[in-house]
């Protein structure tokens, strides 16, 4: 699919400006069944895109975070290219009025992620990734280099609320990292990993709407990601996935390779 990288970037810039910033400081918050945060921004910005990624590209349908079950079942099962969105990832933040929470939207075709963008609209930067031609941070090139750290002298990313509580319960008697931080958008902290701003990351639970973006850029800046397990990161399917990721081969295998060794010890 021929997508416009900078095209789609301004669109979702313009609706993060006109639907989703409005709403700051002035949003009422509800609760879905699995007890997760729901707004009226959330529902504004998957309305917005949906409509007008549609009257550019009228093939490709959208799965939105906000859909029912049964809607985006529906969607994976055509084996049409679908864009994937989470209108705001980051809703517990944006709901309280903590400015770490973004945009996230992919296009995923035959199963594969082969455009992402994520947005963070507080700061103005704009994370996207094409397929084999790289990632690109507010257009400028993005490529991860390596600073030589071993494990312990690490930044770390790490949701402990998903994690099986024994694994969890070990990393922090371990803390095999020099710190640790849980920001809250698991695009944004993908992103924020390809940028180099930390240097490994671990979730136990993440949806394909969370996720597929993010994994993207990551992958494309040059970053390594698998689930806790050592499968593929992405997988086409709304089961969740956990992660484990870093910012250079061999920290990914040292880290990796900890993780491994505190499931199964």
């Amino acid at each position: 699919m021929n997508i416009d990288r900078q095209q789609i970037q301004q669109l979702v810039r313009d609706v993060a400006s006109t639907t989703l910033l409005p709403y700051i400081n002035n949003v009422s918050r509800d609760y879905k069944k699995d007890g997760s945060i729901v707004t009226a921004a959330d529902s504004a910005v998957q309305s917005s895109l949906t409509k007008q990624l549609a009257e550019l590209h009228p093939d490709i349908a959208l799965l939105g975070e906000e859909m029912s079950t049964e809607q985006q079942q529906q969607l994976f099962d055509s084996g049409k290219p679908i864009w994937c969105l989470d209108p705001v990832d980051g809703t517990s933040n944006f709901a309280s009025g903590l400015p770490f929470y973004s945009i996230s939207l992919a296009l995923i075709e035959q199963g594969e992620v082969t455009f992402a963008m994520v947005l963070d609209p507080s700061r103005n930067e704009s994370f996207t990734a094409i397929r084999g031609q790289g990632a690109w941070l507010n257009d400028e090139p993005l490529r991860l280099t390596s600073p030589n750290l071993s494990l312990d002298n690490t930044i770390a990313f790490v949701d402990f609320k998903r994690l099986p509580p024994a694994l969890a319960s070990k990393i922090v008697a371990d803390r095999p990292f020099a710190s640790q931080r849980n920001l809250g958008s698991i695009a944004l902290e993908l992103c924020w990993l390809a940028a180099g701003r930390g240097h490994i990351y671990l979730h136990g639970s993440q949806q394909i709407w969370d996720y597929a973006a993010g994994d993207l850029i990551l992958e494309e800046a040059g970053g390594f990601a698998s689930t806790l397990y050592g499968a593929p990161s992405f997988r086409y399917t709304l089961q969740p996935r956990s992660s484990c990721a870093a910012i250079d081969e061999h920290l990914f295998q040292v880290w990796q390779s900890y993780l491994l060794d505190a499931v199964n010890g």
